[in-house]
C-alpha cells in the first residue's frame, strides 16, 4: 500500500485487520522488521514550510532526505545532527530510527532536531505536538516520544525540524597509527578540551579522526592547539573529509551480523578486547559496530548500554528489557497502538 494523502493513509490503517510495517525508502530495516504488510509512506512526500532565517523547516515524513539535504544547502544550511542515508532515505525514516551522525557530540541527536510532529495512531486518528518553534512544545513531549520510536505507535506524516547554519570550513585530523583501542585516550583528549570537535572517530586503515569545523581563522587557531595536545599520543597528520560517512556501516555489504554497541567511554576498551576488531568507533555518540559470524552471540564484559543486531540473521537486544522497562513499552503501545496493528516487526 503506499497512499498519496494523509486521508488516504488514515483510511488504510482503520481497514487493515493485519499487522502493518511503516517503510519509506525501507532503508534502515533492523533484523525483525518489515515482516508485516508493507505500509509505503514515501508518497507523503513535499517540503511544507521553510524558513531559513528561523532555521526551521516544515516537511511531509515520506520526503527523500536528498530533497531536504538539498533545500537546505541552497540556503547554506543543513541538518546539524548529520544523519547518514542511502539513495531512498526519508526524512521520516531518519526520525523514526533517530539516526544521528558523528556531528551529534557537538550539535545532538535527530530527536533534538526535531521540535514538533504529526503523525496517525493506531486508530487511523491524527495526532499532533509541538511546533514550528522550540518554546511551542507544551504538554507531554510526543515530539521526543515519536524520534526513535521505528513505527511501533503510529505512522509521521509531517515533521517540523531545526535546522542549523553550514560551517563554512572543514578541517580532520588523524592519527593513523592507532589502534581501535589506543585511540580512545586520544580521541577523549580532544573531546574533552577546548577545540569544539565535531566528530571523533576511529576506522580501520585510518585510525583515531577529530574534525573541526567554523571559521578560518578559529578552525586555524584550534587545529594548531589540537597538534599540541594530540602530539602525545602518535604522529598527526590531515585528512580529507571523505571517511565520515563510513561510520554507519551499510548492512547490505556485511558478511555475518552486524551489531551496533553503545556504552559509557570508560567502558570500551573491555567491549574492544571481547570482540573482533570493530568496523568503526564513533567516540562522539560512544557507539562502536562490529561484525560476527552468522548467529554469533558477542560475549561482552558487564556493561552499561545495550548491543543491537542491525544486519544480518534474527533480532536481537543485549541485555533483554528490565521489567520496568518493558511495562512501560508495552503501556504507551497499547495507549497508541490498542489493535496491535504496528507490530508488524514483532
Amino acid at each position: 500500500m503506499r497512499p498519496d494523502s494523509e486521508a488516504a493513509l488514515a483510511a488504510c490503517i482503520r481497514d487493515t485487520r493485519e499487522p502493518l510495517s511503516i517503510t519509506g525508502g525501507a532503508t534502515r530495516l533492523c533484523p525483525g522488521e518489515g515482516l508485516g504488510m508493507r505500509l509505503d509512506v514515501s508518497g507523503l512526500s513535499g517540503i511544507i514550510r521553510y524558513e531559513p532565517e528561523a532555521l526551521t523547516l516544515v516537511v511531509r515524513a515520506g520526503t527523500p532526505l536528498e530533497t531536504v539535504r538539498q533545500t537546505l544547502a541552497a540556503e547554506g544550511q543543513m541538518l546539524g545532527f548529520e544523519p547518514s542515508g542511502l539513495p531512498g532515505s526519508t526524512i521520516g525514516g531518519v526520525i523514526a530510527a533517530n539516526a544521528s551522525g558523528p556531528r551529534r557530540v557537538q550539535a545532538g541527536a535527530a530527536r533534538d532536531a526535531l521540535i514538533g510532529v504529526r503523525f496517525l495512531d493506531g486508530n487511523g486518528d491524527a495526532v499532533s505536538n509541538g511546533g514550528r518553534v522550540m518554546k511551542n512544545v507544551t504538554g507531554y513531549d510526543l515530539v521526543k516520544l515519536m524520534a526513535g520510536s521505528r513505527g511501533r505507535l503510529g505512522v509521521l506524516t509531517e515533521l517540523s525540524l531545526k535546522t542549523a547554519p553550514a560551517p563554512p570550513l572543514r578541517r580532520t585530523l588523524c592519527l593513523p597509527g592507532l589502534d581501535a583501542t589506543a585511540a580512545i585516550p586520544a580521541l577523549t583528549d580532544a573531546l574533552s578540551g577546548p577545540f569544539e570537535v565535531s566528530g571523533a572517530a576511529w576506522l580501520p586503515g585510518r585510525g583515531a579522526l577529530i574534525r573541526l569545523e567554523g571559521l578560518d581563522g578559529s578552525v586555524a587557531i584550534r587545529i594548531a592547539a589540537l597538534r599540541d595536545r594530540l602530539a602525545v599520543h602518535g604522529d598527526v597528520t590531515e585528512t580529507g573529509d571523505d571517511a565520515w560517512h563510513l561510520l554507519c556501516p551499510n548492512t547490505d555489504e556485511t558478511d555475518g551480523d552486524l551489531w551496533r554497541i553503545v556504552c559509557r567511554p570508560s567502558e570500551a576498551p573491555a567491549i574492544i578486547a571481547a570482540l573482533p576488531a570493530p568496523l568503526s568507533v564513533d567516540w562522539g555518540g560512544a557507539l562502536i559496530h562490529v561484525q560476527l559470524e552468522r548467529d554469533q552471540i558477542p560475549r561482552l564484559p558487564r556493561f552499561w548500554g545495550h548491543a543491537r543486531r542491525i544486519g544480518g540473521s534474527a533480532a536481537m537486544i543485549l541485555p533483554a528489557l528490565d521489567p520496568v522497562t518493558h511495562r512501560l513499552q508495552t503501556g504507551l503501545r497499547q495507549k497508541f497502538d490498542p489493535r496491535g496493528i504496528f507490530s508488524g516487526g514483532d
